[in-house]
């Protein structure tokens, strides 16, 4: 099980700027995941959801869509890290997002995170978080993301 940093406020955020903040536990991807989130999203592309033919494709095997691996940055990041005194915490977009290997249906994915850069705005304070998602025994990131976040403060 990975170690869950705690970063103490904003001063304990300005100070781990270029810190790289851990790994989050392994997570298994598995078909129901990819056909949920196609249903969701329409995306229905046979490299995801057909998986006899996606067995006789480029990967031999059905993938995750690369979104559905971008969108777990939520339910990952939080494993990573925390900082106390955060009531609240808004995704305010990305800078950059890149999918360099896919994610096989049935492996297992975690992410990395580094923090570069923190910003004190009027009424938060905007995190850019380098989020790398990692396959199990694979040489490249799936996933490469920059992502930007706003976090407020109990008053």
């Amino acid at each position: 099980m990975a170690h869950k940093r705690i970063i103490d406020g904003i001063g304990g955020l300005r100070n781990a700027v270029g810190e790289h903040l851990g790994y989050s536990d392994w997570l298994r991807i598995t078909q129901t995941m990819i056909d949920t989130f196609a249903e969701a999203t329409g995306d229905h592309q046979w490299i995801h959801v057909d998986v006899d033919r996606a067995r006789r494709g480029p990967f031999g095997t059905p993938i995750a869509h690369g979104f559905l691996t971008l969108s777990l940055a939520p339910r990952l990041i939080p494993t990573v890290y925390s900082v106390t005194g955060v009531v609240m915490g808004i995704n305010y977009g990305t800078n950059k997002v890149r999918f360099p290997s896919p994610v096989p249906v049935e492996s297992d994915l975690r992410v990395g995170v580094m923090l570069k850069d923190v910003s004190e705005l009027a009424d938060s304070v905007q995190t850019v978080l380098e989020a790398t998602f990692e396959v199990r025994n694979s040489p490249k990131p799936a996933c490469v993301a920059e992502l930007v976040s706003r976090l407020y403060f109990a008053a």
